[in-house]
């Protein structure tokens, strides 16, 4: 269906038959829509979003992504775009003006309400990624005094405006936070109970300067639909419902990822993840350059370091040359156990399973990890190198070196991002890199000085007989 749906509108589109096109679009869904938007054109893009019926082009528009709905607004004609803009809620309209440019984040602003701009005024007074920039004042406030038929016929006046009637908080005269209750208790309890009877006192809130991961976060983990943030003085200032907060987790996602490959912000990438991911995909060559090449030279850097451990010791490369064919597999382990823990380190902040108050802990873990897995991967080798090479120094010197290699990756992989992270920098920012080349410099020194070490004897024979 959703096949014959896209072929149609597709065909409508070329053809430009605006009735059909219309009478297929406004029968469909949201869902329906947005997945075939990124097929169209501009001029088709505008031409079938001008279509919608108001509730449909609102719905869609809240459904697209950041840098979708930021280029819709520039291809909209002014009155249009400032129709969408004050159709939005106060928390999506301060995300769009952080992103579209001043001239016209300044008159979608002047063309709100005093009041819409009042709410918006507020938000954009906090701090960038807090929780008071990410909430939204369109909740839904009860007294505690208040009966349940009193509560629902007040909901029943002001459910249209607000962003979720699901979650219901209970507060004083003067706005402080008493509690919460959902709209499911709400509706089955007796008409006559009094919501103070029924409302859960102990409320998880958090303060309008919290972090928004952290609120985002807590709301993942406690399978809440909506969270209360509160003022210094307890009172309720606005909510974070679930669908902020599934934005914000992809949006630190995103970053992890692309900070873990390595790929540094560039320029105007900085603002939402989701953007940032856009721009190296589909933006100029500069801004990719100027993402991915940093790291890379540093990659670049380690690897003539790297060279320089090994010229240091070409006696024993010229002596044994068989040490060299197992150079690989200490540098790939080290490397593979070096992007699991770091992997792991990400993930586990991201999700809130790691804490940075207890890091030592975590730390001390993954380097048993790292010896345990260093010994099972070293036995093997050696063993293997042991038959294949005839020689027993050589299986020796290769399993303590991937030991120590594998033990070193895995300190490295949870250490460097945290280091990183307590630097004010991005979370997993140059991890990938850095392990990388910490790694294959101590891997090298390490691996060639036990072979010097255990095989020293056959490389003064072999000078010795170079020599005569």
């Amino acid at each position: 269906m959703m096949k014959d749906f896209k072929e149609a509108v597709l065909t409508h589109l070329k053809s430009k038959e605006v009735n059909g096109l219309k009478k297929i679009l406004n029968e469909a869904n949201e869902l329906d829509i947005i997945n075939i938007m990124d097929e169209m054109s501009n001029e088709e893009l505008v031409m079938a979003y001008r279509l919608l019926n108001k509730d449909l082009a609102l719905e869609v528009f809240e459904g697209l992504d950041l840098n979708d709905q930021q280029n819709l607004i520039k291809l909209l004609t002014e009155k249009d775009a400032i129709e969408v803009f004050n159709e939005l809620a106060p928390d999506d309209r301060v995300r769009l003006i952080d992103e579209l440019p001043a001239g016209v984040a300044k008159r979608m602003l002047s063309s709100l309400n005093r009041e819409d701009r009042d709410d918006v005024n507020l938000l954009m007074g906090f701090e960038s990624e807090t929780a008071g920039r990410l909430m939204t004042p369109e909740y839904v406030r009860l007294r505690g005094e208040w009966t349940v038929a009193e509560a629902l016929a007040k909901l029943r006046v002001i459910a249209k405006e607000k962003e979720t009637i699901y979650t219901l908080f209970v507060t004083d005269e003067a706005r402080k936070l008493e509690g919460v209750i959902s709209l499911r208790d709400l509706f089955i309890a007796d008409e006559e109970a009094k919501v103070v009877d029924l409302m859960e006192s102990d409320v998880v809130s958090f303060d309008t300067s919290t972090d928004q991961e952290e609120v985002a976060k807590a709301l993942q983990i406690l399978d809440l639909l909506a969270v209360p943030i509160v003022d210094k003085e307890n009172r309720l200032v606005g909510i974070i419902t679930v669908d902020d907060a599934m934005d914000i987790l992809q949006d630190e996602a995103t970053e992890d990822i692309l900070t873990s490959a390595g790929l540094v912000g560039g320029g105007d990438v900085t603002g939402s993840e989701t953007m940032r991911s856009v721009t190296l995909i589909e933006g100029s060559m500069t801004k990719i350059w100027r993402a991915r090449i940093p790291f890379l030279v540093i990659t670049m850097v380690a690897g003539f370091l790297a060279a320089g451990v090994m010229e240091q010791f070409e006696e024993i490369l010229e002596s044994i040359a068989i040490v060299a064919i197992f150079v690989p597999i200490i540098m790939d382990m080290g490397g593979t156990i070096g992007t699991q823990s770091s992997t792991i380190f990400t993930r586990g902040i991201l999700l809130g399973h790691i804490q940075t108050k207890s890091i030592g802990k975590h730390v001390l873990k993954e380097i048993f990890v790292g010896i345990s897995l260093g010994i099972i991967i070293g036995l093997i080798t050696g063993v293997i190198a042991y038959f294949w090479q005839g020689s027993f120094e050589l299986g020796v010197a290769l399993a303590l070196a991937l030991v120590a290699t594998m033990t070193l990756a895995a300190f490295l992989g949870f250490t460097i991002p945290y280091l990183l992270m307590k630097l004010n920098l991005d979370q997993a920012t140059g991890t990938g890199p850095l392990i990388t080349s910490i790694k294959d410099i101590s891997g090298l020194l390490i691996y060639f000085g036990l072979v010097n070490l255990f095989l020293g004897h056959l490389i003064q024979e072999a000078s010795y007989y170079v020599a005569y």
